[in-house]
């Protein structure tokens, strides 16, 4: 398949297309067109994934043409073992998203023609290889999610989703200048992220570390890193279930990714002079800090929102090891979070379907009513807090072991927040699930086919990663080994003060 990242990509957008030409009085199979369009989507995701060639680095199934031959800007498409697995995870949660959205009942032909414009979108920026091709699609990305959250979304939805986009406006401005930077100062004048990569020992150590710091912040928005996280938890409360498990399960992983696509591969040396402070550093604080507020939330979407937060902190953790274990962990972690986040916003979305309401103080005794989604919610917790047999615990672990070689007292803290996790979610399946039943909710009727189709296959991929994760470890290992090479091979923090 020549144009399998051409296809992949913009399939959606041809199911985009479709549905706006559809007459109003056929709106209703519009659901069937996205799910249509995004199956073939996942089909040609998981072709890849079985074509995909584990031994080498080099980038495959790439497309290169000439686009604006005279300012060097290409159609460059191709992944590698850093962007395959989330290529499989966005067409994955994308697939199910759009099943997840059949209670949408207003404006369906501009809601699944935004949901598949946001489904491009996210594909475009992990087979991009041409930077300026990459921020297209990472701008691409921002409108429909902006109308996604302030049309459908919950009574603050404008608020909401004004904040979403302010803060990832900001994010982009930083990145586009730092692309312009590494354009014009540059070996020569390209937006080829492979040659800009090749060529990194040509930018000085002083241009290197404020390009890496723009960069950062317009990546860390997106994670989202601490202190730019507040737009989060906002956007997550307002958001219609499926867009929250687009939100968690891809969306966030963008930022990691752009971190560890350009700023890793593009700016080595100041990858490893800064890494330890803005990724390590920030990283635990995110750990640490996000399962504190945790804690403190009554409202059950806020309380899955903060988690996130939390569970990013060991990517960036991870990331900051400079060890295979670490990062090999980090990028499963990426998978693995998108997963099992996508599987509980989910299981809110289903109760709030039914109860209206999220505030955990006002349940009660569910599992007598429904103990079907009791018991998946459940699995899901459990997987949430990294179980042994379960696909979080060997990511969380992996980045634990790689961060304990360089970063012993940022992975005590990280190790020991896995308490917190377990205590918050407990505490709210407890409240929520166990004890007395709370009789406002009789005759709640139990899992319906459809929101099971949603859940089982990432219950199933959540149980075989955790117990053969080299499923997906076996697609990263050999990028991201040479990838944390190259980053070693560049001086360091303690040579940092010498320039």
């Amino acid at each position: 398949m020549n144009h399998a990242l051409t296809l992949i990509t913009f399939i959606p957008i041809a199911g985009m297309v479709v549905v706006l030409a559809l007459p109003q009085a056929m709106k209703d199979i519009c659901k069937w067109i996205a799910a249509a369009a995004t199956a073939v989507q996942l089909l040609i995701a998981i072709w890849l994934y079985r074509s995909f060639d584990t031994a080498t680095t080099a980038i495959q199934f790439a497309e290169k043409h000439d686009w604006i031959p005279s300012y060097h800007i290409t159609y460059f498409m191709g992944v590698d073992g850093i962007s395959i697995s989330m290529v499989l995870l966005t067409a994955l949660i994308c697939f199910i998203s759009v099943f997840a959205s059949f209670s949408i009942t207003r404006a369906e032909k501009a809601y699944y023609a935004l949901l598949l414009m946001l489904d491009a979108g996210m594909m475009g920026v992990f087979v991009s290889l041409d930077f300026f091709l990459f921020y297209i699609f990472w701008e691409v990305m921002l409108l429909p999610m902006y109308f996604l959250i302030g049309i459908w979304g919950g009574p603050r939805r404008e608020y909401a989703a004004i904040k979403f986009f302010l803060y990832t406006l900001l994010g982009s401005v930083l990145i586009l200048l730092a692309m312009l930077g590494l354009y014009y100062y540059g070996a020569q004048s390209t937006f080829d992220m492979t040659v800009l990569a090749s060529n990194a020992s040509h930018y000085s150590t002083t241009f290197q570390r404020i390009v890496w710091i723009a960069l950062f912040i317009g990546f860390a928005i997106k994670i989202p890193a601490f202190p730019f996280h507040t737009w989060l938890p906002d956007a997550h409360v307002e958001a219609p279930t499926a867009i929250s498990v687009i939100l968690a399960g891809v969306l966030l992983k963008m930022g990691t990714y752009g971190i560890l696509r350009v700023n890793f591969a593009i700016l080595p040396e100041a990858t490893h002079q800064l890494a330890w402070l803005f990724l390590g550093v920030i990283g635990t604080i995110n750990i640490v800090y996000g399962a504190m507020c945790a804690m403190a939330q009554t409202d059950y979407k806020k309380l899955i929102a903060y988690s996130s937060i939390s569970h990013m902190g060991y990517v960036m953790l991870g990331c900051a090891s400079f060890t295979a274990a670490g990062i090999n962990g980090a990028v499963l972690q990426m998978f693995n979070h998108g997963t099992v986040t996508a599987m509980l916003f989910i299981l809110v979305g289903v109760i709030y379907d039914r109860a209206h309401h999220r505030e955990i103080a006002g349940f009660g005794g569910l599992a007598q009513q429904m103990p079907l989604y009791a018991g998946m919610t459940g699995f899901a917790f459990f997987a949430g807090m990294g179980l042994p047999g379960m696909s979080a615990f060997i990511s969380e672990v992996l980045v634990l072991i790689g961060a304990w070689q360089t970063h012993p007292l940022m992975t005590v803290f990280g190790a020991a927040t896995a308490i917190l996790t377990a205590g918050y979610l407990l505490w709210t399946y407890q409240r929520i699930y166990l004890g007395p039943f709370n009789e406002k909710y009789a005759g709640y009727a139990d899992l319906t086919f459809r929101e099971a189709f949603t859940l089982v296959p990432l219950a199933i991929i959540v149980l075989i990663l955790g117990v053969y994760p080299h499923a997906v470890l076996g697609l990263l290992n050999t990028s991201l080994v040479h990838l944390n090479q190259i980053v070693l091979s560049t001086p360091g923090p303690a040579v940092a003060l010498l320039h």
